[in-house]
Formats: structure tokens, sequence, C-alpha cells
């Protein structure tokens, strides 16, 4: 393969991953915890775009747990998106004829 071939397709591979990601910014992703006590959306740029919580999960007598709750519903949803991105543009790559696993 020769060296502008390659840089061509360097540049293509770059392009595909910039549009994919531009669109990747805007989907919502959605979570629960406790089952459903606490409802999170997250974009794919990280964005928090809603968070509820059920009535009663909340409880002057269990701070702790809501806040528990609270902790796994963000961390869940920031797995979803990683996941969801390292697929996407895993599929990209391996659509350009590249290796799994070039980092993304």
């Amino acid at each position: 393969m020769n060296m502008n071939k390659m840089l061509k397709q360097a540049q293509k591979l770059q392009q595909k991953m910039n549009d994919i990601q531009s669109s990747f910014n805007e989907k919502e992703f959605e979570v629960t915890a406790g089952g459903g006590a606490v409802r999170l959306v997250m974009t794919g740029s990280f964005e928090v775009k809603e968070l509820s919580i059920d009535a009663e999960a909340i409880s002057a007598d269990d701070k702790e747990g809501l806040e528990d709750l609270i902790v796994s519903a963000f961390n869940q949803a920031i797995s979803k998106v990683k996941e969801n991105l390292e697929k996407e543009m895993g599929q990209v790559a391996g659509s350009m004829g590249l290796p799994p696993g070039l980092g993304f």
C-alpha cells in the first residue's frame, strides 16, 4: 500500500469518526437505578438532560440510600455512553478494514 493511499484512507476515517461523534453527541441514553426509583437521561456528550426521582424513594431516614441510587444512575449512564461510542467507532474502523481495538 502506498503512502498517498494510506493518508487518504486515514483522512476518510477521521472524517467519518468526526461525523459519528457529532451525531452521537445529540443522542440520549436513559438508565434507571433502584428498580426505576431514579431515572437519568444523558446525552452522548455526557450532558445530563433529566434526572427524576420517584417520590417513594425520598425519605429523610434513608438519605444515603437515595444518594447511592443517584450515583449508581450516573455511573450507569456514563458507562452506557462510553460503550455505545466505542461500538459505533469500532464499526467505522471495521468498515474501513482496520483491525479492532485501535483505541476506540
